[in-house]
């Protein structure tokens, strides 16, 4: 097993990072990098603003054996930029490049990058595996994919080893975006036309992935290898939105309509794509993953809905 003792987190302010922190912290020295400056005066933690390929990291490396890059411009829904693709590469790629070559530089022996599913592809009829070719079809995953590349080419010509994760969509307690927007719709409980969507997704619970990232930290099978990450179950967003429902306690109100009448009055209004995006499949195969590392989910689908909720 490898033995680090000073681990780096880049966005550990945000909803998994705080989560990683928290585990970590138990067994290494940890340095923490956000945006924002808070109070406390930790040392620890260390303040760069919005990251750019300008940015330097210098400071926060000192003594770090592997880096955990979390630290992400994420979906939008309504970006104003002029080019969204150059606004979500400064960060998402250019950033990460200009860490993990200051990384290499300075000794850090495990670089762990945090990617995207939507590298493989946006949705799918059988499940995505890490050995297939890359797909990329949206700003946020083609910034992605880059960063995967350029962090390959900058690890080939140095001693430091490279990880990558791409998860789905994460969920768990206050989770941002569109599950938090999935947990509104759950509490209200309204009846709303959702009720006979047949597709089937993957999810992954946010200390699910964080299990899976203590598990890269370490063993020494993760260099130099992409990882695909789940809970291991797959649920139509029919069944999730129940599941949610019922896990506040109510008898769910979704009513069955099919999935092209929701598609043919979602496109009177503009909105065709959003129930696209609910209704497309979008699953993955961690038999990789579980038998590489010898990992697998420590919390079961049903169980990490319920914990959002207490």
């Amino acid at each position: 097993m490898f033995k680090p003792s000073k681990v780096l987190v880049t966005g550990s302010s945000g909803f998994v990072g705080g989560c990683l922190v928290g585990q970590l912290e138990e067994q290494y020295s940890v340095m923490k990098v956000v945006r924002n400056q808070v109070a406390g005066g930790d040392s620890n933690v260390i303040a760069l603003g919005n990251i750019t390929g300008k940015t330097d990291f210098s400071s926060a490396l000192n003594g770090v054996d592997v880096v955990v890059h979390l630290a992400a411009r994420a979906h939008i829904t309504k970006d104003t930029v002029i080019d969204p693709l150059n606004e979500f590469r400064k960060c998402n790629t250019e950033a990460t490049l200009k860490l993990a070559k200051q990384a290499s530089e300075a000794g850090v022996k495990r670089f762990i990058f945090i990617s995207s599913i939507g590298v493989n592809g946006l949705s799918n009829d059988k499940p995505f595996t890490a050995f297939d070719d890359p797909n990329p079809t949206e700003d946020y995953a083609i910034s992605k994919y880059e960063a995967e590349c350029g962090l390959k080419e900058i690890a080939k010509y140095s001693q430091m080893e490279w990880v990558i994760i791409r998860p789905p969509l994460v969920y768990g307690k206050n989770a941002p975006g569109n599950f938090g927007t999935l947990i509104k719709v759950a509490r209200k409980n309204l009846p709303l036309p959702l009720g006979a969507i047949n597709n089937s997704r993957s999810f992954v619970y946010v200390e699910n992935l964080v299990d899976l990232v203590m598990s890269c930290i370490v063993n020494r099978k993760a260099a130099g290898r992409t990882f695909l990450v789940s809970d291991g179950e797959n649920i139509s967003t029919t069944q999730l939105l129940n599941k949610l429902i019922e896990a506040t306690g109510r008898k769910s109100k979704l009513i069955p309509i099919p999935v092209s009448i929701l598609k043919f009055f979602a496109g009177l209004i503009g909105k065709k794509m959003v129930v696209e995006r609910f209704s497309s499949s979008l699953t993955v195969d961690i038999e990789h993953t579980k038998s590489t590392l010898g990992w697998k989910p420590p919390v079961s689908l049903d169980e990490g809905i319920r914990r959002c909720f207490k």
